[in-house]
């Protein structure tokens, strides 16, 4: 019986030994990244042939802009030479002159280098010349979450034409502060579960083209009020609320294989009390929380290495060492890099980090590298980049998505549109605008209506005289405008403006178009009481015209409100109309 069955059992515990083995030493599981599933002989060549300084190359990754001097290209391309660093990230520029600086640094390269780029609503966010989709914020408001996830796609088609592999997106922070200064409109909105959703949908739409997508900024940075560039902001929340709110939107992004992971510089006594220590730098954050409890497997980057929250505490070529030792794979925007380089060395031979440490991490990176496509690298192709980058389809989505965000705050009596009737008089108000809107354009295509501008810092004589004029109209229609590259909380009108607005507010005659962040209502003292409310998020030519759909009687709002602002707007907001 035992000569029989012992064949048998050492099949077994063989079998046994083989799948604990293979899960020490990849940990797979459902939440695996793709380019983690498999294992692959390119890497194994490539890590072999690295000698020791060029494995520390290539953690660092190095910023690149397009839109600077001769000298300024040269001084970059000898540094990324020397050290042969990892990956390269772009920030400003222009897409022609990008593609030649991209192409100029990898041949100086003996391993391509990762391409990243901050481009969360595309690469517009950096180029000129480029699309730019919506923010975040307005995104939020969409019920419709396969959009966000062709949107992904479209982004990922423009990547692959720049030569790019990494988007630092999405950003999945739960932002429930009004008066954030650096999230803000970048994230989806103040309920965990919608931010997790979209999220994911636009993680979907990147990875399935072919990108890396990043999670940003762990363990989460939605309810600060420090801009972490400008200085360490201090979460004070017990780990109990972190986890029932911060991390779940990171936790649900791990388990279904994100990418990447971009970690914030923010000081969270709750997980790791070290005075001043920026969670970038804390091993109880990035390896313990992060690797071991979330079990995430993919690469882990540091936010920029030349931000406050990390240099008012930390000297450079230190702070470098610290990210490696507590667990980044891939060290953003070393103030200076050959120090940290040097730094890293000599921590190895003291013993602080191990070889096996570091090129797990190289390992990691390479296997990236592979499934982005540079085992096979080939210079990108600058004819016919213009047109590439401008596609029809794009321009489409781009107005779907803005349809999509239309959300509809007051509409009194229900059903009620402004100028539905050709007998009414209407006025078309562009607020914080110097001139015609495409919103009074749009309006002016299929009814009559006489336009008026106001800037937002019009004295009192012009308001006054503009309120005079007002009175002769059945209707107003009024559009607030904020054209500033970015839709902060608060509007940059002057305070007679403002009042103006409120005035209007208490004018049965009156209907409003908010093209701004949504947080601006709370400065928009008596809006409440308008007759028709309706926000589109942002200022743009696509989300003109959604709002001029809907006061044509031509588009039936959809959006959701993805924030509270005050007690007469909450998060979840938006009436339906039904005709």
């Amino acid at each position: 019986m035992r000569k029989s069955t012992g064949p048998l059992l050492i099949f077994i515990s063989f079998i046994l030994g083989i799948l604990k083995i293979h899960a020490q030493d990849s940990n797979l599981g459902p939440g695996t990244p793709e380019f983690l599933q498999t294992s692959s002989p390119w890497v194994d060549s490539v890590f072999n042939s690295l000698s020791k300084d060029e494995k520390i190359g290539q953690l660092f990754m190095v910023a690149a802009y397009s839109n600077r001097d001769e000298p300024s290209y040269e001084a970059l391309g000898k540094l990324i030479a020397k050290e042969q660093v990892g990956g390269i990230v772009f920030f400003q520029g222009g897409p022609l002159r990008q593609t030649h600086l991209l192409n100029r640094y990898q041949s100086l390269l003996k391993v391509p280098a990762l391409v990243a780029m901050d481009a969360e609503w595309g690469v517009g966010m950096r180029l000129d010349s480029t699309v730019s989709y919506p923010y975040q914020m307005t995104l939020g408001a969409l019920t419709n979450n396969e959009l966000i996830y062709h949107m992904g796609q479209e982004i990922a088609k423009d990547f692959k034409r720049l030569g790019m592999h990494v988007n630092f997106a999405p950003v999945v922070d739960v932002n429930n502060n009004i008066n954030n200064p650096v999230i803000n409109y970048r994230s989806f909105g103040e309920d965990m579960y919608r931010v997790a959703d979209k999220s994911f949908a636009y993680m979907r739409g990147l990875q399935d083209g072919g990108i890396l997508a990043t999670a940003k900024h762990f363990p989460g940075h939605g309810d600060t009020d420090v801009d972490s560039h400008l200085g360490l902001p201090r979460i004070d929340f017990t780990r109990e609320r972190l986890d029932s709110l911060e991390l779940y939107p990171f936790r649900f992004l791990v388990n279904r294989g994100i990418g990447g992971v971009m970690v914030a510089h923010m000081h969270i006594p709750a997980l790791d009390n070290t005075p001043n220590l920026p969670s970038t730098l804390s091993r109880p954050i990035i390896t313990g929380l992060l690797r071991e409890e979330l079990n995430f497997q993919g690469l882990v980057f540091t936010d920029a290495m030349n931000m406050r929250g990390v240099t008012r505490h930390f000297p450079t070529g230190e702070a470098e060492l610290m990210a490696v030792v507590a667990g980044n794979d891939l060290v953003e925007l070393s103030e200076d890099l050959a120090l940290a380089t040097r730094t890293i060395r000599r921590a190895v031979r003291r013993g602080v980090i191990t070889w096996e440490d570091i090129d797990k991490r190289v390992k990691r990176i390479l296997a990236a590298k592979e499934w982005a496509g540079l085992a096979n690298y080939q210079p990108v192709e600058t004819d016919g980049l213009f047109a590439d980058l401008h596609r029809p389809e794009s321009s489409e989505l781009i107005q779907r998505l803005a349809n999509g965000s239309v959300t509809l705050l007051r509409n009194n009596p229900p059903n009620y549109f402004p100028i539905p009737e050709p007998l009414l008089t209407t006025a078309v108000v562009s607020i914080g605008s110097d001139f015609g809107t495409t919103f009074q354009r749009e309006l002016a295509k299929e009814k009559k209506i006489s336009s008026y501008a106001l800037q937002k810092n019009a004295s009192p004589a012009q308001i006054a005289r503009l309120e005079e004029k007002l009175k002769q109209y059945d209707r107003v229609i009024v559009g607030i405008h904020d054209k500033r590259n970015r839709p902060r909380s608060v509007l940059d009108f002057s305070d007679p403006v403002l009042q103006f607005i409120s005035r209007l507010s208490d004018n049965p005659k009156a209907s409003f178009a908010l093209m701004a962040n949504a947080y601006t209502l709370d400065q928009l003292k008596g809006i409440e009481n308008a007759r028709v409310l309706v926000v589109v998020y942002e200022n743009s030519p696509y989300t003109e015209r959604a709002a001029a759909a809907y006061f044509l009687n031509k588009l039936r709002p959809q959006g959701k409100l993805p924030v509270t602002v005050n007690a007469h707007f909450k998060v979840g907001d938006g009436l339906m109309i039904f005709q």
